[in-house]
């Protein structure tokens, strides 16, 4: 498998390019009501960023997608240097981390139950950082958002604590680090889903284009830890998605990975 293949389903308006999806919105209000524990990851991170203002060490912040500058919005360094954690002898893949100091004691465990969730469907393990070059840290910044795929050196996951310490939501950010992306891209979302531009946010339609993706034999799920609820980005609390052909099937409401999210991780890391 080339490094090029390891969008999976990717977001905003690039075809595996090098970008960094996020879920920290610096926006207007999306959402009517506050974030609940068992929310879906977007609800939950739709209200927990509104307002919330980029601190000077965090990366550029353009609606749910990261760049580590203005100049690598075009950039794809994956095809060249690769983005996928590599595997060791023994057919395991170690992603080190650091979670940093300042979680309490029940959100360290949330965090942690998300980590050690990989060792027991995939070939992930998540290790505690010694000295390896290579790892993500793990801290609380402004929102709840991910660089996608290995970035070298230390890479920021940032969960933060007024609202991302959720199992899906570590979940879905991890899975961000690994390579993964949101599902209502896919090449075949059209025969999936319907977005409806007209109610979403004026500025916001690129978070809805189509991308030729590599799907991994997959088909395409509505509850995938990585699908955009019904109202993302909504202007008038009106959906920007609903499912087709039954509008009434339940979309983004993932409370874990969904068999799909582990297939293909497995998929692509050969597990």
């Amino acid at each position: 498998m080339t490094t090029a293949h390891i969008f999976l389903q990717i977001e905003g308006e690039y075809h595996q390019k090098r970008f960094y999806a996020v879920l920290g919105y610096r926006l207007k209000t999306f959402m009517f009501s506050p974030p609940r524990p068992r929310s879906s990851v977007k609800k939950c991170l739709l209200n927990v960023s509104h307002g919330s203002v980029r601190g000077p060490d965090e990366p550029l912040v353009v609606d749910d997608i990261a760049y580590a500058s203005e100049n690598e919005r075009n950039a794809d360094p994956c095809t060249s240097r690769g983005c996928m954690w590599g595997k060791a002898t023994d057919g395991l893949v170690y992603v080190p981390y650091v979670i940093a100091n300042h979680y309490s004691e029940r959100e360290l465990s949330v965090i942690q139950r998300g980590l050690q969730s990989f060792s027991g469907f995939s070939c992930i393990r998540f290790v505690p950082r010694s000295n390896q070059r290579d790892y993500i840290y793990i801290q609380s910044l402004n929102g709840c958002y991910s660089y996608v795929g290995r970035l070298g050196n230390s890479q920021t996951v940032s969960l933060s604590r007024q609202g991302c310490i959720y199992h899906n939501t570590v979940q879905h950010e991890l899975l961000h680090a690994l390579g993964f992306n949101h599902e209502q891209t896919r090449s075949d979302r059209d025969n999936h889903i319907r977005v409806l531009l007209q109610n979403v946010i004026s500025g916001m339609e690129h978070n809805f284009n189509k991308i030729n993706t590599l799907n991994q034999g997959t088909p395409y799920d509505y509850n995938s830890v990585m699908q955009y609820h019904r109202y993302a980005f909504s202007k008038n609390n009106q959906p920007t998605m609903v499912p087709i052909p039954n509008s009434n099937v339940e979309i983004g409401k993932a409370t874990q990975m969904s068999n799909n999210d582990i297939l293909r991780l497995n998929r692509l890391y050969q597990c």
